[in-house]
């Protein structure tokens, strides 16, 4: 009996559709990549309840004619490429002829547009993926296009989206990434009717500035470079801007926007011995490369490319990197004229002498007398030890702790050894504690003296205020000042002698790089700020301490795992012990 049958075009769309389009960020990116293939030099974005109700995109490019909107529609329907070639030589935004067939499968679809020679539009209703109604608009030239209800006839996918102010923040990161990319078109950003970013036509320093910050100027370095592989221009930010936080690091080749770790890596290499191992210097580079070295079909949404010659851009880009951070004076530069190892500075007095070796003619090292000496030797430094050991053990009993290498900590206990990871076990201890206080919402803040401003960009200032509530639970009390500042006025206990700063960004940053669906939101502020306070690696414990951390532990609901699933401790009892020997 034949069960294999062909899956019928609505559904098969709304399939790929899942693939292309996972949230209303999704289609912005899309709907936008769209406008600039079409030549616009100004776009507007028009959504309503962070794209759920409403996502709208209106551009002044070239429009379509009547049978082309008809078209569009469709599957694997696209102008940009012909031939198997044409992948190849991309230099459009789109080119898989899937985008706008996977919206219309999925939501309400609303177009108008115009080509610029004619005098009457076209509007198309698609609902479904099926056409509704066609007629002649009168419409200004280029194209509208109005996208209601997103999910609609998928609530499965509906209902996994987040609150609006989460889906805000994905389609503000997708606008910013197109925006920076293009900064010769004029770009317009509303939300419920208000006007959240108005772009000029600029070049990308003020691009720049105008989306992120306007203290960015000051810190932003020129960065230039052309080989005969690739061409390199844009900005880094000075080591003193780096932060916790990875948000402002963008990468953009031939205009799109990538994710690219080994690119990130050279960035990071650049700033090697200029800051921390932990902090993220801001860099926004654009890359221009033959079409033809590349491979940008490997991923639905074209965000990944595959590199021909990855090694060699990884070593131009670093290189870049470290002349700009030399020629503006903010790393020191080498001066290859002069090889300072051979710069000695000669004085009579102090002339290098020929050392001298003396010898011992009378040393013998067969005689007896010496291997007794060093057997002595070794008996009385081991009865030391061993006494030394046993008043020790006598003092704390089976308490007593021996921390190794400033990561682990041995406790004798009655059957064998505990060994506990400082950190994790740490890390355990204030997760339960912050997910209690959250739960109960017991605001124990401790005022400040005085205020403490925390300067973040666009983005991490709007995440934070979504968190205002939660983190107001556990005692942070603050309030935003302006675009990019917060006022701490109050904090938890734990927090009293942190550096706020650093805490700030550290838990947005924790918080950020937690995207596991089943952790609810509180629960991912205890990860955080269990992640930021916990104690360092390094850190050298004393006895007492040692000892709290072990109790402590053993109190916690699960002592044997940290927040993040790992292991806080192992048991080794006597008789394994005793396999060893």
């Amino acid at each position: 009996m034949d069960i294999i049958q062909l899956l019928p075009d609505h559904v098969a769309n709304q399939i790929a559709a899942g693939e292309v389009i996972q949230r209303p960020s999704s289609a912005v990116k899309e709907m936008l990549e769209n406008a600039l293939d079409a030549g616009a030099n100004q776009i507007q974005l028009y959504i309503k309840d962070a794209g759920k109700t409403l996502l709208q995109v209106v551009d002044n490019g070239c429009g379509m004619s009547k049978s082309d909107a008809k078209i569009c529609f469709q599957r694997h329907a696209t102008s940009k490429i012909k031939g198997i070639n044409d992948l190849f030589k991309i230099r459009t935004m789109g080119f898989r002829g899937e985008a706008m067939a996977s919206i219309a499968a999925i939501s309400h679809v609303e177009l108008n547009t115009k080509l610029t020679e004619e005098k009457i539009g076209t509007q198309l209703v698609i609902e479904g993926g099926e056409i509704q109604s066609e007629k002649e608009s009168v419409c200004a030239n280029g194209t509208s296009i109005k996208v209601k209800n997103l999910f609609y006839n998928v609530p499965a996918r509906r209902n996994f989206l987040k609150s609006d102010k989460v889906e805000l923040r994905h389609i503000t990161e997708e606008f910013t990434r197109i925006a920076l990319a293009n900064p010769q078109i004029k770009m317009q950003f509303f939300h419920n009717n208000n006007e959240l970013f108005h772009l000029p036509k600029s070049n990308l320093r003020q691009r720049i500035v105008n989306l992120i910050g306007g203290k960015k100027n000051e810190i932003l370095v020129p960065i230039e470079e052309k080989t005969s592989l690739v061409k390199i221009t844009g900005f880094i930010g000075k080591p003193e801007s780096a932060k916790r936080t990875r948000g402002e690091q963008y990468f953009f080749v031939n205009g799109r926007f990538i994710k690219n770790h080994y690119l990130n890596h050279a960035v990071n290499k650049a700033f090697e011995g200029l800051i921390p191992s932990n902090y993220f210097p801001s860099h926004f580079i654009n890359l221009e490369i033959n079409p033809s070295r590349i491979d940008i079909n490997i991923h639905p949404t074209k965000t990944e490319i595959k590199f021909e010659d990855e090694k060699e851009i990884y070593a131009i880009i670093r290189a870049t990197i470290k002349r700009s951070l030399g020629t503006y004076n903010i790393a020191p530069s080498l001066d290859f004229s002069q090889e300072s190892a051979f710069t000695i500075d000669y004085k009579k007095e102090s002339l290098i002498q020929e050392p001298k070796i003396k010898i011992d003619n009378t040393y013998n090292p067969f005689a007896k007398d010496k291997s007794k000496k060093t057997t002595s030797q070794f008996i009385e430094q081991t009865e030391i030890y061993q006494e030394e050991q046993q008043n020790t053990l006598n003092k704390q009993d089976d308490m007593y702790a021996i921390q190794i290498k400033g990561e682990f900590i041995a406790y004798s206990t009655s059957d064998g050894l505990l060994l506990i990871n400082q950190v994790r076990g740490h890390k355990r201890i204030l997760f339960e504690y912050f997910k209690k206080t959250l739960n109960k919402s017991i605001n124990q803040s401790q005022k400040l003296l005085f205020p403490k401003l925390i300067t973040l960009n666009n983005k991490d200032i709007t995440l934070i205020m979504e968190l205002h509530e939660i983190l107001a639970d556990i005692g942070f009390i603050f309030d935003q000042v302006d675009k990019e500042t917060i006022s701490i006025n109050g904090v938890p206990p734990e927090c009293k002698d942190a550096n706020l700063q650093f805490l700030i960004e550290n838990l947005l940053e924790q918080y950020k790089s937690e995207n596991s669906i089943e952790i609810e939101q509180k629960e991912k502020i205890a990860i955080s700020l269990s992640t930021s306070l916990c104690i360092n690696k390094k850190k050298i414990l004393s006895q007492k301490e040692m000892r709290t951390l072990k109790e402590e532990l053993l109190k916690c609901e699960n002592p044997t795992i940290c927040p993040l699933g790992k292991k806080t401790m192992i048991n080794i009892k006597h008789s394994e012990l005793e396999k060893y020997f």
